[in-house]
């Protein structure tokens, strides 16, 4: 039976990824006192001791985690932004690529994705891979998060008033200086050439999240249709446990940024109308789930062995 650590387990991911673990008798989960995590020695120990880590902490702790780790054989889930653009480090978003799987099976570094990134990501590599969307496009997104998205911190913003920095704000952007730290890692696994121009929300709600990407059809080689892109997002994730790409004629009203709070999955749209030769590409999903704490548990699962769904549907 695999032993798992998760070091920073009282973080808004790390109480996600112990839900998901709950209860599961395939592994056992070791938790530190309070006493313990502040005892470097303790948490050597226990980072040493471990079949499998998970990093929930700001970047610069993992880092000295990982620095911590002596033993070979200890395998490491990073969901800090630290090493998702780090060389020996495995992307940690198994419907990647073709044999993505296999890499993060064989790995003992994965970067677990971030949440604006999973979507976007998600959206964008199928059409760059396809030779849809050249490299060299002016590629733009935009979207709205739950506000735990930003962590405790954050979360205090919006749910205590006796905090300092209480707001009650019902949405608002953020991100004007034009730098996201989500923004390395979309740039680089969608393989453009250059970082796209990003423009988050948050809103006053919990988990959840929506994000688009939309594209002028009419600028692109050999003017695709919507159908055509739609046709490269659903062979691309044909048969995906978690991925699902909406039918290509649903007719929607509107989508609902909560919809898949609480859920491991990610849900794709194509919206288009081709006699504007205009598209918009839509991501649903939660960004506790499949964007931070359902992710973190399903490379667990493919690095430990372990049916790779297991805890999450």
């Amino acid at each position: 039976m695999a032993k798992v650590f998760i070091d920073g387990a009282a973080g808004t991911t790390g109480l996600e990824i112990r839900e998901r673990l709950s209860g599961r008798r395939d592994l056992t989960v070791v938790q530190l006192g309070e006493a313990d995590r502040k005892d470097a020695k303790a948490r050597a120990r226990a980072l040493n001791d471990a079949d499998l880590v998970v990093l929930c902490l700001p970047d610069d702790a993992a880092r000295e985690a990982v620095s911590l780790i002596e033993n070979p054989d200890v395998r490491v889930v990073d969901a800090s932004t630290a090493h998702r653009t780090a060389p020996g480090w495995t992307y940690g978003f198994a419907e990647l690529e073709p044999g993505q799987r296999e890499k993060i099976a064989a790995s003992k570094r994965v970067s677990n994705p971030g949440c604006w990134a999973t979507a976007f990501v998600s959206l964008v590599r199928p059409l760059v891979r396809a030779g849809v969307l050249p490299v060299d496009f002016p590629v733009t997104a935009n979207g709205v998060s739950g506000y735990s998205g930003g962590g405790r911190k954050m979360v205090e913003e919006f749910e205590k008033k006796d905090a300092p920095d209480y707001t009650e704000t019902v949405v608002r952007n953020y991100a004007l200086t034009l730098t996201h730290k989500h923004l390395p890692e979309m740039k680089a696994h969608t393989g453009l050439a250059h970082t796209p121009v990003f423009a988050p929300f948050v809103g006053r709600f919990y988990r959840g999240m929506l994000v688009e990407v939309p594209l002028a059809l009419w600028a692109l080689p050999g003017v695709p249709s919507s159908a055509d892109l739609h046709r490269v997002l659903a062979d691309a994730y044909a048969s995906q446990p978690l991925v699902e790409v909406a039918p290509a004629d649903l007719k929607v009203a509107n989508l609902d940024a909560e919809a898949l709070k609480g859920t491991n999955k990610i849900k794709l749209f194509v919206f288009g109308n081709d006699a504007s030769g205009q598209v918009r590409l839509v991501a649903l999903l939660d960004n506790l789930g499949k964007g931070a704490g359902g992710a973190a548990v399903q490379n667990l699962n493919i690095m430990l062995g372990l049916p790779e769904t297991t805890g999450l549907l």
